[in-house]
Order: C-alpha cells, then sequence, then structure tokens
C-alpha cells in the first residue's frame, strides 16, 4: 500500500504582519474578497537545477539570469503582500550544473549530509516539491539522501518499489500526495480552515533515461491514470483544493505514458491547479500555441490555472485562486496565472537584474559555492592532444571531434533495449567559436594536458539537451549538402579565392562523424546560407560512406545532435522536428563532462573522416586567429601554410586543394 496515512503536517497559518484587509490595494483578487471568500497566490519554481547563486560555473562567472537565491526576492515580495501564499518546487533539483556534478562525484551524500539545494530551500521556506527525472541522474540511495534534509515534504505518486493491482495499492518511493492543513485569512480578516492536497508527477520516461539505476528497482506509471487514482482518495481524505505538481511539459491533449502530460492532467476532475515544468520554457507565454485545451495568454489549460516559471531560478511561476467557502466546501472563483522574472534583456541585448539575491540564501550555501569553484578550476580529465578550432572550418578538428564522440557514446547508451538499437549511429557537431563576428581571438583553445570542467564551455557554447534523429542515407546526404554552403565554390586552377561564405554562420557547419566523405568545391552549393534550396542538380558530396561502403538512399541511420538542429534549428534536411526519436534530459555539456570523467584521459585527434576533393593547380584563402600559427604544422590532412595578415586582427592561410 502507499506510504500516506492521512495529512502529513500540522496546521500552519498563511498569516504575515500584513492583516488581510489591508491587502485591498494590493492585488485585484484581494480587493473582490469578501467575507467567506480568500485570496491564496500560489507560488512555483521549477527546474532550478542546483542554480542557487547567480553564477556561471563554466564560464567562471557572476551572471544575473539564473539562481534561486534571485528568485527568493520575488518570494519574499509575495509574501509581504499577501496573507494567504504557498511556495512548491516542481522538481529537477540535485542535478543540472557543477555545483550537483561535485556534490555527486566528489563530495558524496551520506545519511545526515544537507545538500545544497535543500538547505537554500530550507532557508526560503518552501512548502512542498516533486521529484523531476534529472534526480534520479545519480542513482537512488544519493536522492534519497538529499532529500532527507529538507524541512518540507516531497510527492511523487507514479514512481513505486512496488507494485499493485493499481496506483493506490503501490508502495510509492516517495508519498503520493500530502494534504496540508493550513489557516486562510478572508476578505473580512477572519480565519479558516483549509485543506490543500499536493500531488506530484516525473516523466515515466526515466526508466529509459535513468535505466542503469532504475531498472529492477522502481517501476513507473502513466501520469494521467495515477491521477485519476489518487485524486478522489485525496477528496475523501478531505482535501479542498488540490494541486498538480507536473515535472512534465505542455504537449498532446492525449495519449498514454506521455513524457509531457499536463494537459490531459488538467482535465482529470477534482485537480484546481497545475504546476508545470520540465520543458525550460515560461508559461503563459507566447512560447505554446492556442488551442481547444491551452490557453497561453490566459495561462490555462482546460481552464485551469496553470504556470511554468522558466528554469534555473529565471522566473517564479505565480497562479491566483479567489477561494469562497460554500456550506464548509471551498471552490475556485477565479483565478490568474502569471510569471515574474528575475532579469530582462534589453534591446542592446545587454542583461539587467531585476532583483538581488536574498543574502541569506547565499550564506547557506557559501561554503558550496566555494567548493564548487575550485572545483570547476582543477582538472576532472586529461587530453592527449590540443582541443582548438583555428581550422574547424577547413578541417576535420579535434574540437568538434570530442564533442562528436562523447554524442555518440550517450546515444548508443539510450539506443539500448529501444526498436532503433542496432542501426548504425553517427554523429552531428559543428564549431561554435570559429572566429567570424566574435573576432580573432574567439576560438576554442584548450591545450594537451588537464581539461578543467570550465573548459567544456569553451567547446560547448550553448546549453542545448542532445537530440537523435532517425534520418534515410539519402537525408545523411542532403544534411551534409546544407552543411557544405559554408564555402564559395571555387573554379579549379585558380589561385587565391575566399574559401569562406561569410554569411554562413559556423554552427550550421555540420560535420558528421560515423561516415566519410569528400566536399567538392568545383561544385555550387545546393542550399543557401539560410537553408534554400538554391542549385537542385548541385553535388557537392562525394564518396559518402559507412564502414568503408557507399552509403544508399533507402539506408537508415540515427543521428546524435541537439534540440535546436534535430527541431529545425537551420533547415537542415532530415531535421525538421518530424524525425526525433529520442529526447534526451541531459544537456550536450553533461554529457561531454561524464564523457572525459569515464574516460580520464581522452584521445580527441581529428581522424579525418571528411577532407576536400582533390583539384589540382587550385589554390584557397581563409582566416583564421592568428593562433591558429602554433598548430599549423600539427595539420596531416590538409595543405595549408600561413598567407600573411588578414582585415581586423585575423591571419591569413592558404590551403592547397
Amino acid at each position: 500500500m502507499s506510504r500516506l496515512k492521512g495529512p502529513a503536517m500540522s496546521r500552519r497559518t498563511f498569516l504575515s504582519t500584513t492583516a488581510g484587509a489591508s491587502l485591498i490595494a494590493l492585488h485585484p483578487f484581494s480587493a473582490h474578497a469578501s467575507a467567506g471568500q480568500a485570496h491564496l497566490r500560489i507560488m512555483e519554481t521549477t527546474d532550478l537545477h542546483v542554480h542557487v547563486w547567480p553564477y556561471d560555473y563554466y564560464g567562471d562567472r557572476a551572471v544575473d539570469t539564473v539562481g534561486l537565491a534571485r528568485t527568493a526576492a520575488h518570494i519574499a515580495d509575495i509574501r509581504a503582500e499577501a496573507s494567504n501564499s504557498m511556495l512548491l518546487d516542481n522538481g529537477d533539483l540535485i542535478q543540472g550544473n557543477p555545483m550537483g556534478d561535485y556534490i555527486a562525484y566528489e563530495r558524496g551524500m551520506k545519511p545526515g549530509d544537507m545538500h545544497p539545494i535543500i538547505e537554500a530551500m530550507n532557508v526560503v521556506g518552501f512548502d512542498a516539491a516533486t521529484i523531476g527525472n534529472h534526480e534520479f541522474n545519480y542513482g537512488l540511495e544519493f536522492l534519497m539522501n538529499s532529500t532527507a534534509g529538507s524541512n518540507f515534504p516531497f510527492v511523487l505518486a507514479n514512481v513505486a518499489t512496488a507494485q499493485g493491482a493499481g496506483p493506490r495499492d503501490d508502495t510509492t518511493l516517495f508519498q503520493p500526495y500530502v494534504i496540508l492543513d493550513r489557516m486562510v485569512v478572508d476578505g473580512s480578516g477572519n480565519e479558516h480552515a483549509l485543506k490543500v492536497g499536493i500531488i506530484g508527477f516525473t516523466p515515466p520516461q526515466i526508466m529509459n533515461w535513468d535505466r542503469k539505476h532504475l531498472e529492477g528497482n522502481v517501476e513507473v506509471r502513466d501520469i494521467v491514470a495515477t491521477a485519476e487514482a489518487f485524486v478522489p482518495q485525496m477528496k475523501e481524505a478531505g482535501a479542498d483544493i488540490i494541486i498538480a505538481l507536473s515535472h512534465s511539459g505542455i504537449g498532446p491533449e492525449e495519449g498514454e505514458m506521455l513524457e509531457n502530460a499536463s494537459v490531459p492532467l488538467a482535465a482529470v476532475e477534482g485537480i484546481d491547479a497545475i504546476m508545470t515544468g520540465h520543458h525550460h520554457l515560461v508559461f503563459p507565454g507566447p512560447r505554446y500555441e492556442t488551442t481547444s485545451a491551452v490557453d497561453p495568454e490566459k495561462g490555462t489549460l482546460h481552464g485551469k490555472p496553470a504556470v511554468m516559471g522558466g528554469f534555473w531560478g529565471s522566473h517564479l511561476g505565480v497562479i491566483d485562486l479567489l477561494l469562497e467557502n460554500e456550506g464548509g466546501a471551498w471552490r475556485v472563483v477565479s483565478h490568474e496565472s502569471a510569471t515574474r522574472p528575475i532579469s530582462k534583456r534589453n534591446e542592446d541585448r545587454s542583461i539587467t537584474a531585476l532583483v538581488e539575491s536574498q543574502p541569506e540564501v547565499l550564506e547557506a550555501t557559501k561554503d558550496d559555492h566555494a567548493e564548487t569553484l575550485a572545483y570547476v578550476r582543477r582538472a576532472v580529465g586529461k587530453t592527449a592532444a590540443p582541443l582548438h578550432s583555428y581550422f574547424a572550418l577547413v578541417a576535420d578538428d579535434p574540437s568538434v571531434q570530442i564533442v562528436s564522440i562523447a554524442q555518440k557514446w550517450y546515444i548508443e547508451e539510450m539506443m539500448k533495449g529501444t526498436e532503433h538499437e542496432g542501426l548504425p549511429i553517427l554523429s552531428a557537431a559543428a564549431p561554435f567559436k570559429a572566429g567570424g563576428r566574435g573576432g580573432p581571438e574567439y576560438y576554442t583553445d584548450v591545450p594537451a594536458g588537464d581539461v578543467a570542467i570550465k573548459n567544456v564551455a569553451d567547446l560547448y557554447l550553448y546549453p542545448n539537451t542532445v537530440r537523435a534523429v532517425r534520418i534515410s542515407g539519402a537525408e545523411v546526404k542532403d544534411w551534409l549538402e546544407r552543411s557544405a554552403g559554408m564555402f564559395n565554390q571555387v573554379e579549379p586552377g585558380t589561385d587565391g579565392t575566399a574559401l569562406l561564405n561569410p554569411a554562413f554562420p559556423s554552427y550550421n557547419f555540420d560535420v558528421m562523424d560515423g561516415v566519410t566523405y569528400e566536399i567538392d568545391l568545383s561544385q555550387p552549393s545546393k542550399y543557401g546560407p539560410k537553408g534554400e534550396l538554391e542549385n537542385p542538380d548541385a553535388n557537392r558530396i562525394k564518396n559518402l560512406a559507412y564502414n568503408g561502403q557507399p552509403v544508399t538512399d533507402d539506408m537508415e541511420f540515427v543521428v546524435a545532435t541537439n534540440n535546436y538542429r534535430a527541431s529545425g534549428g537551420g533547415d537542415f534536411p532530415g531535421a525538421d522536428g518530424s524525425t526525433v526519436i529520442f529526447e534526451a534530459p541531459d544537456t550536450n555539456r553533461d554529457v561531454i563532462v561524464r564523457y572525459i570523467v569515464e574516460q580520464g584521459t581522452i584521445q580527441p585527434s581529428a581522424d579525418a573522416n571528411w577532407t576536400f576533393a582533390p583539384l589540382p593547380d587550385t589554390s584557397v584563402v581563409f582566416e583564421t586567429g592568428p593562433k591558429a600559427a602554433d598548430y599549423v604544422d600539427d595539420l596531416k590532412s590538409v595543405d595549408v601554410t600561413p598567407a600573411g595578415d588578414g582585415a581586423d586582427g585575423f591571419a591569413l592561410f592558404r590551403l592547397n586543394l
């Protein structure tokens, strides 16, 4: 049976130093509250991913866009202005930045230890929280030890250590729900008892994402079916209102074992409000389309209030409920959903902080922060070769190679036990730091030897997540044709043609590991800089092969990439969102770090799987950073020589084709 045995917490008052009647000028809901009506503000954080401090540990610099310490300022403001408020967290707490990795891989979590995110949440004062998918990344023992120090309950209804005939017969890993006894103040300043039910859910896909930790130890159920079983029980136990903590995104309106099940969850009778997450987006907000079930302007799912408070502490989600008591039963009369950001982006793309960090949150975790800084600044592995991107646009490159290797290593594990197991796996990666508008110093440059966590930001700039697509051999070839738009057409027998198309960004120059191929620069580009089809009959990609055999149009491949590319970023053939077969919960950066930690010493030397097709008596020129001269003698697959100074501090090199 479930471990829940009735109300989980003692009675607690919402009363603050502000009298209920004085709220009339502070919020329209309070202005309308009368005797027997109460305005309840429910606050949500989600996907904090250990971001307590406003700090980018990869970049090793302070930032204004993240951190629970900043979000806590909004929380304090709301508590000061509202007599009735609750603070809930929607999961993904203990993993997601180097502080989380430091605690897991270096310091560990023994029984009785305090995890810094839990320490910070205790200081802020949360009422309840659920478990996200990333809570399972370090194993069950680590999870249970990490959450044991909380001053608030964790709830999770659809993960069980032993399943019974139905959800209500399960022995759940955490209690499936709690009913919190609270005292609310109505519009006339009178106190009333209120029982608030909190139930939590996580994506069933954890059994795939963290199979090595969970298989044989826990089982999962469908989110909606679990809610349909437990919500009536919560009502029977006396819950006046029920709030669902759904660590699940806003996705399809129906389906079984959905990863993103918040929409059908909202349709479950008895649920009054939905806290969503997992998507790392903001709701209400323009990123979601209006449907019969989703209203991104009002912030409702099936007419019920919902909110998603961004990620890493970027926003505080707020749902306002106007409750009315009729005959001893509370009901929701009206509602509003909104979010409060901690920063804003200005027209010049600079960032302005909207709130300051709460000093008590920083103080509680200052030692953890200092230890994390020491961790990211010391070596976690070694590289046997330099990792630089000075020649990433003209030759197979070690800085791109290591990203591809790590992605492929990760996706190979994720494909095990799926219908895609056994298909050849390729990996697509592009050089992010390759000069251009970034200037002559804007290149990856990590010398051979020790590799620190913060060096990974030099290898992978963006917080993308890993994706896998399943595409045909014809789509693989066209993907590479799109990528080959990086280069200008070259007339055979000429000398000094500019190689690189300045309108083509380097982050769209995907190199695909796992196949070999040549790029024929004598041909025009099939695609334009933005992916538009310019020359349908062009054929730059030659001798495309897998394991030494020609790639045919009807062959099938799994390609490891990132969420930006897989969902249509860059308009690459075969990557429009429809071919995605796997959406990883992990960022590409995290995967690279894990790979380096596991390997100890990485061997990122380029394997020259792609080259330019030979063009006798032909040369081209290109610009790169002046420090490229330190590495030019290491190039083996191409004939490159210095050619003097370029413009604006760049160095000019000649490539003999």
